[in-house]
């Protein structure tokens, strides 16, 4: 069996970046960048969730795995 990679989606290249710019963000702790994460800090504290350098890390993980699942698997 052979993979064929793919051109991943349009939305699936722009999710992937913002979960590596927020991840970079959080992971590399850019001290003016953090006050952009605001709101989303906000939105996120209400589900329980805090914006700290593990979330980071994790944000710049999936951000990768979205990127070779989208141009290994047709469709995504």
């Amino acid at each position: 069996m052979r993979l064929h990679p793919n051109p991943p989606r349009l939305i699936t290249v722009g999710l992937a970046v913002a979960l590596l710019a927020v991840g970079a963000i959080l992971a590399l702790p850019v001290t003016p960048a953090l006050e952009l994460l605001d709101p989303l800090r906000d939105l996120a504290g209400n589900y329980g969730l805090r914006l700290d350098r593990e979330l980071g890390h994790l944000c710049l993980f999936a951000g990768d795995v979205l990127l070779i699942a989208g141009s290994l698997l047709p469709g995504i």
